[in-house]
């Protein structure tokens, strides 16, 4: 899907630059054509003559250089561009870029593009998890920057941690992806995902909830908008900023979620059940704020409505997918939801397993759809995940002959 797209690749300063040489390599391979700017501290790690080896083409280092008198190089080459990635992505290029400084070839041509932004942070994990440069990545993702989360494992400092940049063979996929887009898989297809946790409500200041994040949920929405979807997000309680585009319906209990389902479902022609609802909820709630009494306090439950089965007894033409967090016999349980609740594909993972749990931005999934075909994943991001999952869905869809 690369091929004969023009990606500008943005090389900073760090360990990870060796990295985007074999990157250079990989999408020259596959047909794409490449021009590269670099930092001045990246050249401290791979010279431009690699990457000019590479790509075949002139290296950017420096905004004030022109070799060609009639054009603005960083203008030419912003305007040239299908997609820019930014891989390693440094903390101060972060920085910049969240705080619209451009002073230098790379962070003044990103200003002046208006082609997507992808980028691929790379540092120590300590400096990643710093509050001010999860702020300035949020920031980024907020102004439309695409953020390529990486992996965990040894970093080049000593540290073992989050911070590694995705590998090449990664990116590469991610911007297959991006070009598959153009397609529009889902183009005018009306797509429901539920988000997040439910909280079912004790008193004023005290409700029961579960550990999930929304982030599967929201991701999945991003993805579908990005395949040309239409894309309502009824979303539990999160702390998430909603894809840019994205219908959202904000919820609080199962009964709420409930209802909202139900209210979108009929025209839907893909439901896809994300969110982790609360099966339970007190049998008796007050409105006032239940104060400390001596001795022990035994809250009886019921019951919540099971909105997943509900959907599967009534679907004419939607396809309903599930999902199945669980945290042993995965795949017997999976299989046992898929049938039970008439589903047409369930995603299920072990919550227990590392990097596959609630709040995790990465997860390991498998897919089993009702005509028997089962698919493993290796632990990725979530926003890698949710392609994979409509990739599922769609090719499902299509032996089929449905959709």
């Amino acid at each position: 899907m690369v091929k004969g797209k023009n990606i500008l690749l943005a090389v900073s300063g760090g360990i990870a630059a060796f990295k985007a040489a074999a990157l250079t390599s990989k999408f020259v391979q596959a047909g794409a054509n490449v021009k590269v700017i670099m930092t001045q501290s990246s050249k401290e790690f791979v010279t431009p003559l690699t990457f000019q080896a590479l790509s075949r083409q002139s290296v950017y280092e420096d905004t004030f250089t022109e070799p060609d008198p009639t054009k603005i190089a960083h203008i030419d080459v912003a305007d040239w561009a299908d997609v820019v990635l930014v891989a390693p992505a440094t903390a101060n290029v972060i920085a910049k870029l969240a705080h619209g400084i451009s002073d230098d070839m790379l962070t003044t041509t990103l200003l002046a593009t208006t082609a997507p932004i992808y980028l691929a942070p790379a540092m120590n994990v300590n400096m990643y998890a710093k509050p001010v440069v999860q702020r300035n990545i949020m920031t980024l993702k907020e102004d439309g920057y695409i953020v390529i989360d990486g992996g965990e494992g040894y970093l080049a400092c000593g540290w073992t941690g989050k911070g590694r940049m995705a590998e090449p063979e990664d990116l590469l996929k991610i911007l297959h992806k991006h070009f598959q887009q153009d397609t529009g898989r889902l183009t005018g297809k009306k797509v429901v995902i539920t988000a997040g946790p439910t909280q079912e409500r004790i008193d004023p200041v005290r409700f029961f909830t579960n550990h999930s994040s929304g982030k599967m949920g929201y991701a999945l929405a991003q993805a579908v908008k990005e395949y040309g979807g239409q894309v309502t997000l009824i979303s539990g309680p999160t702390s998430l900023t909603p894809p840019a585009g994205v219908k959202v319906v904000n919820v609080e209990s199962a009964e709420e979620m409930y209802e909202a389902v139900m209210n979108h479902f009929d025209q839907a022609d893909i439901v896809i059940k994300a969110a982790a609802v609360a099966d339970y909820r007190p049998k008796e709630t007050f409105d006032q704020k239940r104060k400390k009494q001596p001795g022990e306090w035994s809250i009886e439950m019921e019951r919540t409505m099971d909105i997943l089965k509900t959907l599967g007894e009534q679907k004419s033409s939607q396809l309903l997918v599930g999902f199945a967090a669980e945290s042993e016999q995965v795949e017997m349980y999976a299989r046992n939801k898929l049938e039970s609740k008439n589903l047409d594909l369930i995603v299920a993972n072990n919550i227990l397993q590392e990097g596959a749990g609630f709040k995790s931005d990465t997860n390991i999934i498998m897919t089993i759809a009702s005509d028997g075909t089962k698919k493993e994943y290796p632990m990725l991001s979530k926003d890698e995940v949710a392609y994979r999952i409509l990739d599922d869905i769609i090719s499902y869809a299509q032996r089929r002959d449905v959709l």
